[in-house]
């Protein structure tokens, strides 16, 4: 195997994904019963299976071997060996009348050429598988492509909603690639693990890289840690609720027996109080009056006396108020905040330029709303001027010409009426004189 293999680098997808570490293969200690079964591991952790290990060949954790898998060879690398694979066969409950396949022989030059063959062209076959299920309208999507050492088969990862019958599609498959086709159909989160990513956290997502047992999480999850239900925040790249929200839920379920269940509004002499939200960590329990609208004060009380006061409540007594019973919090007053010096003081800036904005006289006049006319709101005929009457000088323009009176007006130029066809001119007869 190449250099970059060996170093644990890779140039597409998660690096030694599910990689597990044969803690005893490292010390000096000798097997005396033995065990034939080792681990063998796929495209760097995509996939793994045991296989009978012969004791002719002496192959140790680490080695490059050349497996049998009934359909032909495959190239692998022995991830376990030992008795630390008895633990891992019973992690995956796999049944002792199991038939495991055999490690013919260690891997040589030629098969790990083969090898990195394969996986060159594994992305263009994943690319030119998806185009030809597009181009037979199939409810389905390939996620990831693995081809046998041999090169004589592929296995197809693809995920749907439900049942998809792609006979045609394997068939296609066949002659478009010259192989043994599998398919094998896989769910969203084992989508997500085989592909690999960056999660919320910045680290590579704990299904590719470490989690093997993909457990349901259900939003009861989020409740108990007092998360908003925001289905963006609390979602992975798989599209479901982050596998996380399982690995602190059962110390939040064993904290949240310390607190009273039946504390969720507290009569009071000063009115009903409602539990607002709780702080697990701090072991304080936060509540409001409900007669205060808009941001009231929150009171800060302790589990052992709000089981205190649904005691009194149930023998019908109440307490003054919340405020005798709540615990000072170290919140910094305005005394001990920080004085900061006014920057004013210190650094003269420039004053500030606005720009005029320009109105765009092309868009006021379209949007101005013309006035409807219809015929009962017809414009009325100006009033003539009376005669004798004095004209009234122009305010606006003085300089302005004052008319005339006594100038004759012109008559406008109106169109002859249409009347069909042109007529022409008589012509006069010439006589002769």
């Amino acid at each position: 195997m190449s250099e970059k293999n060996t170093k644990s680098y890779c140039e597409s997808g998660g690096c030694s994904r599910k990689d597990t570490y044969d803690w005893m293969a490292k010390m000096d200690i000798s097997d005396v019963d033995g065990f034939d079964l080792v681990e063998v591991s796929f495209k760097q952790g995509v996939h793994k299976e045991f296989f009978h290990n012969p004791a002719y060949l002496q192959a140790v954790t680490g080695d490059m071997v050349v497996v049998d898998v009934g359909s032909g060879y495959d190239v692998g690398k022995i991830s376990l060996s030992g008795e630390l694979v008895k633990l891992q066969i019973k992690k995956k409950r796999i049944k002792p009348n199991t038939e495991f396949g055999k490690v013919v022989r260690l891997a040589d030059k030629r098969d790990l050429d083969n090898l990195a063959q394969a996986r060159s062209i594994e992305i263009s076959t994943m690319i030119r598988a998806r185009a030809i299920v597009n181009s037979l309208g199939l409810d389905m999507k390939i996620g990831d492509v693995r081809y046998q050492g041999d090169l004589r088969q592929a296995t197809f990862y693809y995920i749907a909603d439900g049942r998809v019958d792609f006979r045609e599609l394997i068939k296609v498959y066949a002659r478009e690639f010259k192989i043994r086709v599998k398919m094998r159909q896989v769910g969203a989160r084992q989508e997500s693990a085989l592909i690999g990513g960056l999660g919320s956290c910045g680290r590579e997502l704990c299904c590719s890289t470490w989690l093997t047992d993909l457990k349901s999480v259900s939003t009861a999850a989020a409740r108990y840690q007092n998360l908003s239900f925001n289905q963006t925040k609390l979602s992975g790249q798989c599209g479901r609720l982050k596998c996380c929200l399982n690995f602190e839920l059962d110390y939040y379920v064993e904290a949240l027996r310390t607190f009273p269940k039946n504390a969720r509004k507290l009569k009071t002499g000063a009115g009903l109080a409602k539990l607002v939200k709780t702080d697990i960590f701090r072991k304080l329990m936060f509540y409001a009056y409900d007669s205060e609208r808009g941001r009231s004060k929150l009171y800060a009380i302790t589990p052992e006396k709000a089981k205190e006061i649904v005691a009194m409540n149930r023998k019908g007594e109440e307490p003054a108020n919340l405020v005798d019973l709540q615990v000072m919090l170290n919140i910094p007053t305005e005394e001990d905040q920080w004085d900061y010096e006014n920057v004013g003081q210190v650094v003269e800036l420039p004053p500030e330029v606005r720009k005029r904005r320009r109105k765009n006289k092309r868009r006021s006049n379209q949007n101005r709303k013309r006035p409807s006319t219809t015929q009962n709101q017809r414009r009325k005929p100006a009033k003539s001027k009376r005669q004798g009457q004095k004209s009234v000088p122009n305010k606006s323009n003085p300089n302005k010409p004052k008319p005339n009176p006594n100038k004759p007006k012109l008559k406008p130029n109106r169109p002859k009426p249409n009347s069909g066809a042109k007529r022409r001119r008589p012509t006069k007869k010439k006589t002769d004189n």
